[in-house]
């Protein structure tokens, strides 16, 4: 366990029946800062979240979050502790309404004033969801569905959120907007976060720390600024498309506005 570090993994190992997944997996992430992984479809990237919230059990190796193990521990004790998981396809119960969502997200607290202020925050965030908060979920947009499951996770007020391709299915406008308020939140609240993405331009310019996933493994890890320089990184993920770079880096520095 590293100690400076609110998410720690070593060596983790998993599998899907006889298919292993996870190969000897180790990361970290430190206090308020975004790490993003990437990697090909079936590089393990989701698993790996996967394992983490205990949607899965590992093989083998140990997870630590806030220096304590919880290495197969029940997806319910670990949201206790202070993490949460947007998993990829946003998973929002259709048949309620956007507040009967939020409250959802909200089942471990029983601090009700703070739940009443966490709700009008993530409506500051997504004031399309303050209009629709009546309206059944299952109706919504799929950008609206994945600004819902956001604001749902960030209703248990955790301390590290686990992000699972949230720009997929969306226009390149719903895209930024999406990753504007993921750094909005990382910088007013404080929220770690793990964000696994195909959008590699986009997780490459908001993150600050980048580990890249190939066959299971962890194959290159580097801060991101670095990583964006380094030309197979740019073959394989980038497209070495270097106005497009050069446009999301200037967006990147316009953040600090947040």
């Amino acid at each position: 366990m590293t100690l400076d570090a609110v998410l720690s993994l070593s060596n983790v190992e998993c599998a899907y029946g006889p298919v292993k997944a996870v190969r000897g997996v180790s990361l970290r992430v430190t206090p308020g800062s975004i790490v993003t992984v990437l990697g090909s479809n079936g590089a393990g990237k989701s698993t790996v979240l996967k394992t983490i919230s205990g949607v899965l059990d590992p093989l083998r190796g140990r997870i630590h979050f806030k220096g304590e193990d919880i290495t197969g521990a029940e997806p319910a004790a670990v949201v206790r502790r202070g993490l949460s998981h947007v998993p990829e396809g946003r998973e929002v119960f259709p048949l309620l309404s956007v507040h009967e969502n939020l409250l959802m997200g909200a089942y471990t607290r029983a601090d009700h004033d703070g739940v009443a202020r966490d709700i009008e925050q993530v409506y500051g965030y997504f004031p399309n969801l303050r209009e629709r908060q009546k309206q059944a979920a299952g109706l919504l947009s799929g950008g609206q569905q994945q600004m819902l499951a956001i604001s749902r996770a960030l209703m248990a007020a955790p301390q590290l959120m686990l992000l699972d391709e949230p720009s997929l299915g969306l226009s390149p406008k719903l895209t930024k907007d999406i990753f504007e308020i993921v750094v909005r939140i990382n910088r007013e609240r404080g929220t770690s976060i793990l964000l696994v993405e195909q959008n590699a331009n986009m997780a490459l310019n908001v993150a600050d720390f980048g580990y890249v996933m190939e066959n299971g493994r962890v194959v290159m890890e580097d801060r991101c600024d670095r990583l964006r320089e380094k030309e197979d990184i740019r073959e394989a993920y980038l497209g070495a498309k270097t106005a497009g770079v050069r446009g999301e880096r200037r967006w990147k520095k316009r953040r600090t506005w947040q």
